[in-house]
């Protein structure tokens, strides 16, 4: 936005002792840089960006790892679906057991467990509801991971810009020092306005090596969020276009409290305990097993053969139950689950409570980064007419240099809090994101 006050004033330079043509100049900049100004706001630059949280959804080490563990609990479903193992059993008769038809001289039996009515779908549902839990973790850690990226290139970007306007401000620093020089070699100036000149100069040059400096922390950051270091150079663009929000409060609370995956996360742990009391309950009552037996049986010798003789034994079908007399182990088994239950619906209640705090208060942000873009904008222009007008009078009549030099780091200041402002607009429409899950 400065290059072309840049330029400008280099011209003043040069024309010292023309006033008239310079105050014609100014009006014509101002409404330049208002018409850039709408230029700059209109630009849609999310596109790397978007870049960057793709990338951030497939690389993050954690986030692969909750994807993992979402998957390891489906595994679990044809687990808690099946029925138990069937049971085996072989038998030899060291001492045959002598029977009219001849003796027994080995068994085999094989055994089948059949849990109560409803047992099994009610673990699967427990299972299912786990694994839903374990997604809605992975979900919840995703948004995070964007609202970590989208708050981390903002900073970025409020960084890039400070670097970027306290250049062109050293710059223009530079141009305000020839002017002085050039009045001052005119018997017009003074040579206290070339050492404020300096002075500022120097204050500046030191902000400047700090904020080159404060680059590297934030880059670490993001390439960790992406965990990979082969993108390149960060593509920041030179003016942010904000982000709105067109929804009532009532609405984001709404959509929050429906679909903020935290808080679906406990819905499903609280499912998963309602079907796991479902099997506890379902586990005190009896358990079938079927199964058959085949005995193998030898050939009498010591009578004359008859029809049956040697003839093996087949049994089935074998029937039987268990049953669960020891009552207070599965009362207790409910009953954690009922407690855990319980557990859980406070756990959610706190949560909503802390979710809706935290959904007011960056609402007020959003609201007061919205105030101070628009205030900043305005300030800023007021303080360029004003910086304009000083140095046309400077050069006409020698004005106060030490209020052309304040002027220049109140506009300054003014700048720098716009992009502030800008970066925390969005880094708060990002939260809020994050925290309705849109």
């Amino acid at each position: 936005m400065k290059i072309k006050r840049i330029k400008k004033y280099i011209i003043l330079v040069l024309m010292v002792f023309s006033a008239n043509l310079l105050l014609a100049q100014k009006d014509e900049y101002v409404q330049d840089q208002l018409d850039s100004m709408v230029v700059a706001d209109s630009l849609n630059l999310t596109d790397p960006l978007d870049a960057y949280l793709k990338t951030a959804a497939e690389n993050n080490p954690r986030l692969k790892g909750l994807f993992n563990r979402y998957l390891a609990a489906m595994e679990r479903l044809p687990q808690a679906k099946s029925l138990p193992d069937p049971t085996v059993m072989f038998s030899y008769f060291i001492s045959p057991v002598e029977t009219r038809v001849g003796a027994q001289r080995a068994g085999l039996s094989v055994n089948q467990a059949f849990p109560w009515f409803g047992q099994l779908a009610a673990q699967e549902q427990a299972a299912a509801n786990i694994a839903q839990a374990r997604f809605e973790a992975f979900d919840d850690e995703r948004n995070r991971i964007f609202f970590r990226v989208r708050s981390t290139y903002y900073n970025l970007y409020v960084l890039e810009a400070a670097i970027r306007i306290t250049d062109e401000n050293i710059v223009l620093l530079e141009t305000f020092k020839q002017l002085a020089n050039v009045r001052l070699e005119s018997n017009q100036g003074s040579a206290v306005d070339l050492l404020r000149v300096e002075m500022d100069l120097a204050e500046l040059q030191n902000e400047l090596e700090y904020l080159k400096d404060s680059r590297r922390p934030i880059d670490a950051e993001f390439y960790e969020l992406l965990n990979n270091d082969s993108i390149g150079e960060i593509i920041i663009p030179d003016t942010l276009s904000t982000i709105a929000i067109f929804d009532e409060t009532g609405a984001l609370l709404d959509s929050m409290l429906s679909k903020n995956p935290n808080l679906r996360k406990i819905d499903s742990e609280i499912n998963a305990l309602i079907n796991e009391a479902v099997v506890a309950k379902k586990m005190g009552n009896p358990s079938f097993n079927i199964g058959l037996a085949y005995t193998n049986i030898a050939k009498r010798t010591d009578v004359e053969d008859f029809s049956d003789n040697g003839k093996d034994a087949f049994l089935f079908p074998q029937i039987g139950m268990s049953i669960p007399i020891y009552r207070k182990k599965y009362q207790a088994m409910v009953m954690e689950k009922e407690l855990l239950r319980t557990s859980k619906i406070q756990e959610k209640e706190n949560t909503e409570n802390s979710l809706v705090t935290d959904l007011e208060k960056v609402w007020r942000d959003y609201l007061d980064a919205q105030r101070r873009v628009n205030l900043f904008r305005y300030l800023t222009r007021l303080a360029e007419r004003s910086l304009d007008i000083l140095l046309a009078e400077y050069t006409s009549d020698g004005a106060d240099f030490e209020e052309i030099l304040r002027m220049d780091r109140q506009l300054l200041n003014y700048e720098l809090e716009l992009e502030r402002a800008r970066g925390d607009q969005n880094t708060s429409v990002a939260f809020i994101t994050y925290l309705t899950a849109k």
